[in-house]
């Protein structure tokens, strides 16, 4: 994908967005859908494309045999490991969408252009700080919040620590 980008003259920042959203969209594909076909297990196809209009605008997309929920960004916890795929997404797209096709197929597509909305993008994808954001906390600090395992005392006390 990125040396056929390139090699058509696609901005470098746009090519980037579209690797992540691909890999994104791959991911989500390989976890939450079917493959496409008539198989209900096992190893199974997904459709990855994309393509460029005559304005410039990216066009991603994946196509699976669907699942049990429809693809939708997610509010996960600040500890969550996972669920933030389309909300990166979202921020990253000037638009994007869900399309059903025959058999149950489910494609997701996505839009980028030059034009894609980089500044704001920390706000977008994680919103305004709040007194609950834990890096605002009292008490926690970065790495307490993001689960280093040790207190914000120095050292290894009581309770803190790997064995703690």
């Amino acid at each position: 994908m990125r040396e056929e980008l390139g090699a058509g003259g696609v901005a470098a920042t746009v090519v980037d967005d579209a690797v992540l959203v691909l890999s994104e969209l791959l991911s989500n594909s390989c976890r939450h859908g079917r493959p496409l076909g008539q198989r209900e297990i096992g190893e199974g196809d997904v459709r990855a494309a994309w393509s460029v209009d005559d304005q410039g605008a990216l066009t991603v997309e994946v196509t699976d045999g669907g699942g049990p929920t429809r693809p939708v960004p997610a509010t996960p916890s600040v500890t969550a490991r996972g669920g933030r795929g389309l909300n990166i997404i979202d921020s990253l797209a000037q638009r994007w969408g869900v399309r059903d096709g025959g058999s149950g197929e489910v494609t997701v597509w996505v839009v980028i252009d030059g034009g894609h909305r980089r500044d704001d993008f920390a706000t977008r994808v994680t919103g305004p700080l709040t007194a609950l954001d834990p890096l605002t906390a009292p008490g926690l600090d970065f790495l307490d919040a993001y689960g280093d395992g040790y207190g914000e005392q120095d050292g290894y006390g009581e309770g803190y620590g790997p064995l703690g």
